[in-house]
């Protein structure tokens, strides 16, 4: 009878085991300003119409620098800046570059029709 009740001393949970919990912080940093320098730089090598792609850039090089200080009030000034000329320079581009493949297209249709009808005249 010794050896089961020892089986079941075994068996049995503890149960005056301290329940222990950890607090990890998580400290955001770089992530929490972002800086736009991809979106930049492919707005100053594709969409530079009026320069705005490349004043995007110098902004989100500056929001980048002031991330490095550690200056995020600054960082997210520059940044926010950034975005701005981001946007416009991604509006302005696409409306101008297809504005530009439109007047393309209507002259080249306009000047072959011209140049039917100069055709057609020495004809005649």
């Amino acid at each position: 009878m010794v050896e089961e009740e020892h089986k079941v001393a075994v068996l049995r949970p503890p149960y005056a085991a301290p329940m222990q919990s950890a607090v990890i912080n998580i400290c955001s940093g770089d992530t929490s300003v972002p800086d736009h320098i991809i979106w930049s730089l492919f707005n100053t090598l594709f969409l530079n119409w009026c320069c705005l792609g490349f004043m995007a850039y110098a902004y989100s090089v500056k929001s980048r620098d002031r991330k490095m200080v550690g200056d995020m009030i600054g960082a997210q000034s520059y940044g926010s800046t950034a975005r701005c000329l981001n946007i416009c320079a991604l509006v302005v581009g696409l409306f101008l570059t297809i504005g530009l493949i439109v007047l393309i297209a209507t002259g080249t249709v306009m000047s072959s029709h011209a140049l039917s009808q100069m055709m057609r005249r020495n004809g005649n």
